[in-house]
Order: C-alpha cells, then structure tokens, then sequence
C-alpha cells in the first residue's frame, strides 16, 4: 500500500479519483490549493484506489493521508 500525503496545509480543491480507479505514474490524484495558487499532486507508483480519505473542500495538514493506492 502506498499512500499520498498532502505536501502542505491547504484545502482540497479537487479529487480526481474514486475508490477502485487504477492510476498510472504521474496521474494527477488530488489538487490542493492554499494561498490561491493550485498544486497537483500525482501519483508516485502505479495503483488502484483503496482509500480516498478527503473530499472536496476539506482542509488538510501537511503530511495528511489523503488517498491510498494498494
């Protein structure tokens, strides 16, 4: 299992993913935004969606889970 953290505190502009999507190397999972500026966070291995732990909207702490790829 391998999972996505966010990078920086912010709120969870978009979810690009549900639960049992495969995703590939570099595939944009989440994008967050904080300070009005968006960043992507890809997928660092290829995957299914086990786990998406946030939605659209929340706000998030550096180092948060937000997805699980298995």
């Amino acid at each position: 299992m391998t999972q996505l953290k966010s990078t920086m505190a912010g709120s969870v502009f978009k979810v690009n993913v549900k639960i049992g999507e495969e995703v590939e190397v570099g595939q944009v999972v989440f994008i967050l935004e904080s300070m009005k500026m968006e960043i992507p966070v890809e997928a660092e291995v290829a995957g299914a969606v086990a786990e998406v732990n946030v939605n659209e909207g929340d706000f998030v702490n550096e180092g948060d889970v937000l997805v699980t790829l298995k």
